[in-house]
């Protein structure tokens, strides 16, 4: 798969932000300061998003799709990682991010979710 639209996805959620984090070798997404997914690699090099799910709905998919795994680096209940080249559909990929950004979202303070809310 090629995922030529994250970046620009990304970036159209509310309040979303990107930096690089050096000592990853990783870009970040990130809302309120917390991130909701990481471009890094796993150990080999090989590029992989890694994104937070639902914990069963992680599980179901990691079971369904090979190209999706445990976090890398990351808590392995709450974090998926999906290699770049591999075979997740788009459609899934946006769904994941989608349930990332809300749980982390959700996870923010009342008062920064207002913040965001608030932008234009």
């Amino acid at each position: 798969m090629n995922y030529e639209w994250l970046d620009d996805y990304c970036l159209s959620k509310k309040g979303a932000v990107k930096d690089y984090k050096e000592e990853w070798s990783a870009w970040r997404y990130m809302i309120g300061g917390k991130m909701f997914l990481m471009c890094g690699g796993d150990k080999y090099g090989k590029p992989i998003f890694t994104l937070k799910c639902e914990p069963v709905f992680g599980q179901i998919m990691r079971d369904e799709y090979k190209d999706i795994i445990p976090g890398y680096y990351m808590n392995k209940q709450h974090w998926n990682s999906v290699y770049e080249d591999g075979n997740v559909p788009d459609e899934l990929l946006m769904e994941m991010i989608d349930m990332s950004y809300e749980l982390v979202f959700k996870s923010l303070t009342k008062k920064v979710q207002e913040e965001i809310n608030n932008l234009k």
